[in-house]
């Protein structure tokens, strides 16, 4: 898959001004900075409408003319934030690149992450031109002060990178193409132990085109993706340059798209990143980079860069951005590709569910009933002891304890359990002692039970559970509430939605790999529905997401994007509404990446102002067994931020403590 920012076809947002005078332009700013106060409209409306080539003309105009120094005119005048942004858009990229470095290495601690963004993305001629304006401008030399600055594994790639040697011819020789991957795999999955040489030569130096097939092979081989063997052999700063290495081998704008994500999403914001990528990016890619981070994050860059900077600061980087793609609501063929890609590894990709809680060994559920009963006799209780039992056995070994409790004790341990816990404390133990089935038929009740329903958790459970799970939670809702569930979601939801949510309570969903002719009929099928009535739409979307496979979806929806040119999360966001949207863009969701799904559950159910205590509790008691561990990985991974570290944050006191002891670790 190429995209047009890879094969010289201009994709920037910044470009040449026509009738372009660098001495007009030279009296414009000497006039903006005349007298008290400077016209800061006036200033960043003329850099940002010329590209930087022309920027070095008006320099050079301006010492001419006025026999001063632009930047440093620039830089008595502007503050802050908005300063930097103005002085960097003055600077040749080589040597913007140049101080980006010289700042992440001299002075105190070393910013890897910035060595690691702008040594992964760029190419050899930028590498070549960085090294030469670094020496130029500091008098050193690159390669010495990163050998001096860093260590390990990490300073050996990062020479590598700095050499600008990457194979560029785009000629791929099919047997290296199979030995690059088999010794991959040999110098990690296989072995104990990893062998970092060899995936520093490989990843340091094969060309772009030749690494794509490389990973495609070592997926077959591996059935992990390349990323993935990554996180498990590698660790640190290094584990962190290696993963931006691949990333930008599969798409320099994606990667790109997930750092300006990550430098603005939560509190504060890493205006760094933000300054360096908008203004290293204007000339060459940010048209790419704009579609691609509208296709991961359902938000366009303009409306995020809106959302979290402002003054004069944030028109400039608006100026960067170049436009609106949520306001355009085109599909572009770059996002198009990109997405026929991620669906394709998503097919390809084996994910390990990994769980957080185990069984407890050396179990004894007769001593463990009676610590309980202990735990809660006599005045106060001993909530230490409770969490420390209940949060440490896998369910099965639970559900022994309360039988135990009854047999040993003639007593309920759930009633003793309500009487002497509270809040949130009492509803995660209490769900954590319920049976999967029992716990999951309680979720739905509450969710449909008094004034409002919440649509979310319905949507949730149903998207996320197995056949078997579904007619579990079936069997219990009709064991405790004395009334089918399927009865107790028609009359609590109405339309679409209830007819969706009944398809799905039905457990029957197809199970089994994905049909290749049927996949196409069906993408065919999904393609001409999106020119059809709404109605007729969201039946045919129904008929097909309700009932078909996880492994044959993946497929209908890689092949989805070849028949229509766009991608089904964008359509079902543009077309669709409400509860209807939501619950088709879940099950999408959790068709790519059920546990990056949850870990966007979590995530929203904690940030911002309030914690969404049921949903926390839900995901955090129904996932232990089975993939919080993965979802952590997830959480990290989009949010760069730990779960532990959220829950933490956003948690206090025995619910907190029991939170955590689920979660199983910090990242």
């Amino acid at each position: 898959v190429f995209l047009r920012g890879e094969t010289g076809v201009f994709r920037g947002t910044i470009t040449a001004a026509p009738d372009f005078d660098p001495s007009a332009d030279a009296e414009t700013l000497y006039n903006a900075m005349k007298g008290i106060g400077s016209d800061k409209e006036a200033i960043l409306d003329l850099i940002t409408s010329r590209n930087n080539a022309q920027r070095q003309e008006v320099i050079t105009a301006y010492k001419n003319s006025f026999g001063k120094d632009l930047i440093e005119d620039l830089k008595y005048e502007l503050t802050g934030k908005f300063e930097r942004l103005i002085v960097s858009l003055m600077r040749a990229p080589a040597y913007h690149d140049a101080k980006e470095i010289h700042d992440a290495i001299k002075g105190v601690g070393t910013n890897e992450k910035c060595l690691i963004e702008v040594l992964a993305s760029r190419n050899n001629k930028q590498m070549h031109e960085m090294v030469t304006a670094y020496k130029d401008a500091y008098g050193s030399d690159l390669e010495e002060d990163v050998i001096v600055d860093t260590s390990g594994h990490f300073k050996k790639m990062l020479i590598v990178l700095l050499q600008g040697s990457r194979d560029e011819s785009g000629v791929v020789d099919a047997s290296l193409v199979e030995q690059d991957a088999l010794d991959l795999f040999a110098a990690g999955e296989e072995q104990w132990g990893t062998d970092e040489a060899k995936f520093i030569m490989i990843l340091g130096n094969r060309s772009v085109t030749h690494l794509r097939m490389v990973f495609d092979e070592y997926q077959k081989i591996t059935e992990l993706s390349i990323e993935d063997s990554i996180k498990n052999e590698l660790s640190g700063d290094f584990e962190r340059l290696m993963l931006a290495v691949v990333q930008c081998v599969r798409s320099v704008p994606m990667f790109f798209a997930r750092c300006l994500y990550k430098s603005m999403k939560g509190l504060g914001t890493a205006d760094n990143t933000l300054i360096r990528i908008m203004i290293s990016r204007s000339e060459i890619d940010m048209l790419d980079i704009r579609e691609c981070f509208r296709l991961r994050y359902e938000k366009s860059l303009y409306n995020m860069i809106k959302d979290d900077t402002s003054g004069d600061y944030k028109r400039t980087l608006l100026n960067l951005c170049g436009g609106d793609d949520d306001l355009a609501g085109e599909f572009f063929p770059e996002a198009a590709q990109i997405a026929y890609k991620m669906w394709e590894l998503s097919a390809m990709t084996k994910v390990q569910l990994r769980p957080t809680v185990r069984p407890a060994a050396n179990f004894d559920p007769a001593a463990d009933a009676q610590a309980l009963r202990k735990a809660m006799k006599g005045f106060g209780t001993d909530e230490d002891a409770i969490i420390d039992i209940v949060a440490q056995r896998s369910n099965a070994q639970r559900q022994e304890i309360r039988q135990t409790f009854k047999s040993l004790l003639g007593r309920d341990l759930m009633k003793d359990l309500k009487s002497e816990l509270s809040k949130n404390l009492e509803r995660l133990i209490i769900g954590l002692m319920l049976t999967p089935a029992e716990f999951d038929a309680k979720m739905m009740k509450k969710a449909m039970e008094g004034a409002g329903t919440d649509e979310h958790a319905l949507i949730e459970i149903l998207v996320t559970r197995s056949n078997d799970e579904i007619q579990a939670m079936n069997a219990a809702y009709q064991a405790a509430y004395k009334k089918t569930l399927e009865e107790a979601i028609q009359s609590d939801t109405s339309g679409l939605f209830c007819r969706i949510l009944v398809s799905l309570v039905q457990g029957a969903r197809e199970e089994g790999p994905a049909d290749l002719e049927r996949a196409d009929a069906d993408a065919q099928e999904l393609a001409a529905a999106c020119n059809a009535e709404s109605d007729d739409m969201k039946v045919k979307f129904m008929s097909i997401l309700c009932t078909r496979s996880f492994p044959h979806l993946r497929k209908v929806f890689q092949e989805f994007v070849r028949f229509s040119n766009k991608d089904i999360e964008q359509i079902i966001k543009k077309e669709m509404s409400g509860d209807v949207k939501n619950t088709f863009y879940a099950i999408v969701c959790s068709v790519k990446n059920q546990p990056s799904y949850l870990a966007d559950r979590l995530y929203k159910a904690m940030k911002g102002l309030g914690t969404d205590d049921r949903a926390l509790i839900r995901i955090m008691v129904s996932r232990s067994e089975i993939d919080l561990f993965t979802i952590r990985k997830e959480f990290k991974e989009t949010h760069d931020v730990s779960l532990h570290e959220f829950i933490q944050g956003d948690t206090s006191g025995d619910y907190r403590k029991t939170l955590l002891i689920l979660c199983g670790g910090e990242d």
